[in-house]
């Protein structure tokens, strides 16, 4: 077992070894090429709806191919002769695998009867086992076959596929895992859909496994050792599949058991072909959508991984969402909080840590986010509170920052979180942020908007990926590297290393007193009228137009008699809010009419301008008034006081303010670059006016040469 351990870490040194191969890339357009055949009777975006599920029969077709001849032998002489009421285990057992077909025909037979071939494939596709039927069900495929044969392309079709073979031992499951990726992607772009909603990179892929799996190498390694694995959004298998093989890798003997749920229907039935031919519980694989209908409602898992589309609204599954929050909270999974409803990521974390295991170990989660998780909402809000109950409850480990343009969608930077209930004691109440934005190589042919890729250690280039690993399990604060950063080699920062409550913070309402000065001038009995209260005495909401414009007349005599009667109080500038006050009220007794509050409030509003020499206003307690106007806010770190800030940071500039702590708020950001940013000095100006020199001497030269 020792020497098994031992050359699992030493392949394990080495990467995985599992780049696009030239043999993929071959592959993948020769089933493309098929697409040819289909011009004229399919629209461009319907290509996938053939191609697809043609791929998997084909695929399941090898798989059988060697024992079908045994299988078909045992199903005429033993099943239908005993009369067996449930079959389905001895002839997979004939099969070899979980699956088997017990029609007489294959793509080879099917290429032997081209008039019939419609009737054939679908008696094929209907001879499936359950399982294997299952798949192909949720391709809507049949429809196609009627299609395809009035268009006399179903022979053809089947006869390119024929030429093909998709056993295993030809074509393993990784590089077939690599075809369906590069399909989907092609057709993704073709019907302007979004490819990296159905598959992440491989390389990102496994450098999660490793970040997952790191600690736990000794312990992958027992005889007979057990493990779930789970992606709630697994798309077509991607993350399961590396996972599983990593663990193969670290000991054969071990049984990886992988659990899913996808939402796009051809994804899934992607998924669940490959699991099937793995040998995996395929009803482990769940369709529909996480949010609405977990299909693994209940159950727990040592390794949950995921990557959910960025940035994605849950405007459809709000009302199943809103639901469990408000009835459930904590007893449900989505008791922290509910993110904004432009981007559930943050629902997708949590549906995750309610899949952890609370005892027998614990689990370890590695999701992809892109930027927004970090920062976005500020105290209080949905996104913030949601970091809060994470942090403070010790479940982030890490979070690893990667370079951009690196998936097939979209070029900008994402970000591995690494969260876990299992910390070991180092890590406890700690978080490690890795920047390992430079951690990449040019790829030599572009992919959509993925331009770059983390290296595995292939064609004698740096294995980025083992690298990336190695800082991740160092846990060193302010560890540097050596690396190339836009062309030039310079130390960078890799790694730091903080305390949960550095990310946490008091959102204080910093108030200042109200200060104002009165005058009455036709400027400011100008801004009275314009005032709500006051321009509503002119108003009425009486019904008949006679009584209307009476209210109307009377109102418009009392703003005249009010604005007369303030007259009275000349034009003296008052600096306190209390004596103007009670001139006020004792000019308005003159007034033939009641002057209600809110029209005194207009009048007051009205009379006054900001003043800083002014007296404080004061409430009817003696308090000073805040100004709304100069309220501002502060976020002061957990670990500082906020009296001590206050004195610090705002009462030498501000020697009246104050805090409104019925407002103060806790919240958490993980303001990532912030933490990574170095100043680079600008350059030397006698540099820049040689460089402006040098480009004024070859514009006249290059004017020269036209005149």
């Amino acid at each position: 077992m020792a020497k098994l351990k031992d050359a699992a870490k030493d392949k394990l040194e080495l990467g995985f070894l599992m780049a696009r191969t030239e043999k993929v890339g071959q592959l993948a357009n020769f089933i493309w090429s098929v697409a040819d055949l289909l011009r004229g009777d399919y629209k461009q975006a319907d290509y996938g709806k053939v191609i697809l599920p043609f791929t998997v029969l084909r695929r399941l077709d090898c798989v059988l191919e060697p024992t079908k001849k045994e299988v078909l032998d045992f199903f005429e002489n033993k099943v239908k002769s005993l009369k067996i009421k449930n079959p389905e285990p001895l002839l997979n057992q004939k099969a070899g695998v979980p699956f088997h077909n017990t029609s007489r025909f294959t793509f080879e037979e099917l290429t032997k009867d081209a008039e019939n071939v419609a009737p054939n494939l679908k008696n094929f596709i209907n001879y499936f086992s359950s399982s294997g039927r299952e798949i192909i069900d949720y391709f809507n495929f049949n429809d196609h076959i009627t299609r395809l044969d009035e268009a006399d392309l179903l022979f053809l079709v089947i006869k390119k596929f024929a030429e093909v073979d998709l056993h295993p031992n030809v074509v393993s499951n990784m590089e077939m895992g690599y075809v369906f990726e590069e399909l989907i992607r092609k057709f993704s772009e073709l019907s302007n859909e979004t490819a990296g909603e159905h598959f992440t990179p491989r390389e990102v892929i496994r450098l999660m496994v490793n970040l997952l799996f790191i600690n736990d190498r000794d312990i992958l390694t027992q005889e007979g050792i057990v493990k779930t694995i789970y992606d709630p959004a697994c798309g077509t298998g991607g993350m399961l599949s590396v996972s599983e093989e990593y663990i193969k890798e670290l000991n054969i003997d071990a049984k990886p058991v992988v659990f899913g749920q996808e939402i796009n229907p051809e994804s899934y039935a992607i998924c669940k072909s490959d699991m099937l031919i793995k040998g995996q519980n395929v009803s482990n694989i769940k369709f529909g959508n996480t949010f609405t209908s977990d299909g693994l409602v209940g159950e727990t898992f040592d390794y949950i991984l995921s990557n959910p589309p960025f940035g994605v609204e849950w405007k459809k599954v709000q009302t199943h969402v809103r639901a469990e929050y408000e009835k459930k909270g904590f007893d449900g999974r989505f008791g922290a909080g509910l993110p904004r409803i432009s981007d559930g990521s943050f629902l997708f974390l949590q549906h995750m840590i309610s899949k952890m295991k609370r005892d027998n170990g614990g689990s370890r989660i590695a999701i992809v986010f892109n930027g927004s998780p970090l920062f976005s909402g500020s105290a209080g809000s949905g996104e913030s509170e949601i970091r809060r109950w994470i942090i403070e409850n010790d479940l982030l480990e890490a979070i690893v920052a990667l370079p951009d343009q690196l998936f097939y969608n979209t070029g900008i930077y994402t970000y591995i979180w690494v969260v876990t209930n299992k910390k070991i004691p180092e890590r406890k109440g700690k978080i490690q942020l890795i920047n390992a934005i430079n951690y990449y190589k040019k790829m030599s042919r572009s992919l959509g908007n993925k331009r770059n890729e983390i290296g595995d250690g292939q064609d004698n280039k740096p294995d980025q990926i083992a690298e990336i690993t190695k800082i991740y399990g160092a846990f060193q604060d302010n560890e540097r590297r050596r690396l190339e950063v836009d062309g030039k080699e310079k130390d960078v920062v890799v790694s730091k290393i903080f305390d949960n409550k550095d990310f946490g913070y008091w959102r204080i309402t910093v108030e200042r007193p109200l200060r104002l000065n009165f005058q009455v001038t036709q400027e400011r009995i100008a801004k009275v009228e314009s005032e709500t209260g006051f321009a509503k005495l002119a108003s009425s909401k009486k019904k008949g137009e006679a009584a209307a414009k009476e209210e109307i007349k009377a109102g418009e005599k009392l703003q005249a008699e009010i604005k007369q009667a303030l007259q009275t109080l000349g034009d003296k500038l008052y600096k306190n809010r209390n004596e103007f006050e009670k001139d006020v009220t004792k000019a308005l007794k003159g007034v033939n009419g009641k002057v209600s509050a809110p029209v005194k409030k207009a009048i007051l509003n009205g009379l006054s301008e900001r003043d800083e020499t002014a007296d404080i206003c004061t409430d009817k307690d003696g308090n000073a008034e805040a100004d709304t106007d100069l309220r501002d806010y502060e976020n002061v770190p957990l670990k500082d006081d906020i009296n001590e800030y206050m004195k610090r940071e705002v009462l030498p500039h501000l020697p009246d303010a104050w805090v409104d702590e019925s407002k103060t708020k806790v919240g958490y950001e993980i303001p990532f670059t912030r933490h990574f940013y170095e100043y680079v000095p600008p350059r030397d100006l006698k540099e820049i006016e040689l460089e402006i020199k040098e480009l004024e001497e070859e514009i006249r030269g290059m004017l020269e040469e036209i005149l």
